[in-house]
């Protein structure tokens, strides 16, 4: 499908895309592809988290209110 084939030209692109930044500009780059994904996915994980208790503190708060 579409979504399939976008998401598959994403992740080769940020997978390539350290190899790309070393070799085309000779910048240094410590980090791969798959670091980088890594990371990302981390932090939006704890995104996620991170509102989940939020969430979770404003529904406790009300339902110690009684609402």
């Amino acid at each position: 499908s579409r979504l399939t084939f976008t998401g598959a030209i994403y992740l080769g692109l940020v997978a390539t895309l350290p190899w790309i930044i070393v070799k085309g500009m000779g910048v240094p780059f410590y980090f791969g592809g798959t670091a980088v994904l890594i990371t990302v996915q981390v932090a939006l994980d704890t995104m996620r988290k991170i509102e989940a208790q939020i969430y979770m503190s404003k529904y406790e708060t009300l339902s110690a209110v009684g609402l």
